[in-house]
């Protein structure tokens, strides 16, 4: 009996090099990563519905000065981006809206009468050329405060939330001084 010599085995031609193997593992990994970021990206950046705002007396919110200064105003105050209003929204009305849904809006209205309490004793604050007279809302357990242009020819009203900071009113007084000419103060009298 003899014995014939195996002889080995024919290597296949068509073996991988390791780097074309590991892109062909990589891409698909990479791919499905890609699309759970994107699902998580997009809804982590849930829309925030409309600010629907009531009826206030809003006189001259369709003045020429109202006009001039919703024209001017920011896409941002702070942190606040300008949002969407629920139809009929108010005239003369704006409102920002934090990243979060969980905090409340800013409110900017136009073309207001002259502010209750508004008179010749009341205490001023000067913000980047603007006088403001504030009304606080602690009084009715309100956190916020709503600030109102006295020296411009409409009163505007700013409604800020408690621990929004500074930022917001110092860029609406910018706005509202580049917008609307100072004007002499028209206080109630004392009573």
């Amino acid at each position: 009996m003899t014995i014939e010599p195996q002889s080995p085995e024919p290597q296949s031609s068509e073996r991988r090099h390791p780097a074309v193997i590991a892109t062909a593992v990589a891409l698909p990994i990479a791919l499905l990563v890609g699309v759970i970021v994107a699902a998580v990206t997009v809804s982590g950046n849930a829309t925030r519905p409309p600010e629907a705002l009531g009826p206030v007396d809003a006189p001259a919110a369709e003045s020429s000065g109202c006009a001039a200064l919703l024209d001017a105003l920011p896409q941002a105050l702070g942190d606040y981006t300008q949002t969407e209003l629920v139809d009929p929204a108010p005239t003369g009305a704006r409102a920002y809206a934090p990243d979060d849904d969980a905090s409340e809006a800013i409110v900017l209205r136009c073309g207001l009468p002259r502010p209750a309490g508004f008179d010749v004793a009341s205490a001023l604050q000067v913000v980047n050329g603007v006088q403001w007279f504030e009304v606080s809302g602690a009084d009715t357990g309100i956190d916020a405060s709503t600030w109102y242009t006295v020296d411009r020819p409409v009163y505007v009203a700013l409604t800020i939330p408690g621990g929004s900071g500074p930022t917001p009113l110092q860029d609406a007084s910018d706005s509202i001084a580049a917008a609307l000419p100072q004007t002499a103060l028209d206080p109630a009298p004392l009573q």
